[in-house]
């Protein structure tokens, strides 16, 4: 196969091959550094003996996706305060023609999900992935990992079972998510703690990704009213020059909070079934917001 063409074939899969690293890992630099590898090695593979180049690259993918993951998150462990995966605009279901297709993708890459998706081992991450969100059989799972599709199958029943106890699935509906969210910015921003308390669950929470970087709480706030009076107490030191620009970030209407016209803050609410906030994610780590600049 001549190299003009291996790169036009290549080319076709740079979304599934990104989405799925950047799901894996939850960060822009390390997911593209798996596909730049999958890439090289790709370049240099026989291509005239590979009789499906998407199985291909997505095995090649998912193995080095693994191995990174593995190396990361001993990165995570050493992470001042809590860690949050880099948040992303626009995140890289963008490309995905159909419209249920491109519901499920986004739903996958919000901030709440790729948190749960932290409590798995690198294979039931993987499993996850691919079967969840992007829809591949147990065989070609099976084939990407080379394990036997029994011990798949059992993967990616753990998986479930642990994302739906770190999260209970259920979609919100976008006109909703940013309703609640424009409420809770008018309530956070007129620091209304009675109005807080009105749009937060009881046992509500706030993490705060800021890596030692930014001021935020260096453990994950717990309760409502904590929650609450800390927003309220943020409200009265607001950043210089403050703009807050509604937006689309990991497929979810989110606040990107702007100082001086830079980001400063991404915010993102996880909502639960009664329509109360279950979770503020606040990320305010610098290293973090260059792939939400304007």
């Amino acid at each position: 196969m001549p190299m003009d063409t291996a790169t036009d074939v290549f080319e076709h899969h740079p979304p599934l091959l990104t989405g799925f690293a950047y799901r894996m890992l939850g960060r822009v630099a390390d997911a593209e550094d798996v596909v730049q590898e999958a890439w090289l090695r790709w370049s240099d593979t026989d291509r005239t003996r590979v009789r499906d180049p998407r199985a291909y690259l997505v095995r090649i993918t998912t193995r080095l996706a693994v191995d990174r993951l593995r190396h990361v998150q001993s990165r995570h462990e050493a992470y001042v305060g809590p860690w949050l995966p880099e948040p992303i605009a626009p995140h890289y279901a963008d490309t995905v023609p159909d419209a249920a297709e491109r519901a499920v993708l986004s739903e996958s890459v919000s901030l709440a999900v790729l948190v749960v998706l932290e409590s798995l081992s690198p294979l039931e991450r993987a499993v996850f992935v691919l079967r969840e969100a992007f829809g591949l059989s147990y065989a070609e799972i099976a084939a990407a990992l080379e394990r036997g599709e029994p011990a798949v199958r059992q993967l990616a029943a753990r998986a479930r079972r642990h994302v739906s106890e770190g999260r209970p699935r259920y979609a919100v509906d976008p006109a909703e998510q940013r309703d609640v969210t424009e409420r809770f910015l008018a309530a956070a921003t007129g620091g209304d703690l009675g109005d807080l308390l009105k749009l937060l669950a009881p046992d509500a929470r706030f993490v705060g990704d800021s890596g030692g970087k930014a001021k935020a709480p260096l453990r994950v706030l717990e309760t409502a009213d904590k929650v609450g009076r800390f927003l309220c107490a943020v409200a009265q030191q607001p950043p210089p020059d403050m703009e807050v620009v509604s937006r689309e970030i990991n497929g979810v209407p989110s606040l990107l909070i702007l100082s001086g016209g830079q980001p400063d803050t991404v915010v993102q609410l996880d909502i639960a079934e009664d329509g109360r906030i279950a979770c503020v994610y606040a990320v305010r780590n610098p290293n973090k917001l260059g792939a939400v600049a304007p």
